[in-house]
């Protein structure tokens, strides 16, 4: 359950839409998704917009444990692909 203090905290779900990448198809995703398979291929889609938990000291309390270690998993592969893109870019400067 929500903390009722917490400001970051929709009302009421919302939905956010996004294109799949694989395929194109429209993946609607609730504000309160982690993540969610695209209808056509199957690609997971994450809701990368559950950012408070790496700056709130409430965020576990708040959102609870399992969801916490969720959005903190997503946060963790979203930091993985930003490096593994970034390797990508950089010359190989060992030839």
């Amino acid at each position: 359950m929500l903390m009722e203090g917490c400001q970051g905290k929709p009302r009421t779900p919302t939905i956010h839409e996004k294109i799949c990448p694989n395929c194109g198809e429209l993946i609607e995703l609730f504000s309160i998704d982690t993540q969610v398979p695209c209808e056509r291929c199957g690609f997971v889609a994450y809701n990368d917009t559950l950012s408070c938990v790496q700056w709130c000291e409430h965020a576990r309390k708040c959102v609870g444990d399992e969801m916490y270690g969720k959005m903190m998993e997503i946060v963790r592969m979203q930091k993985e692909q930003a490096r593994e893109q970034r390797q990508r870019k950089e010359p190989n400067h060992d030839t």
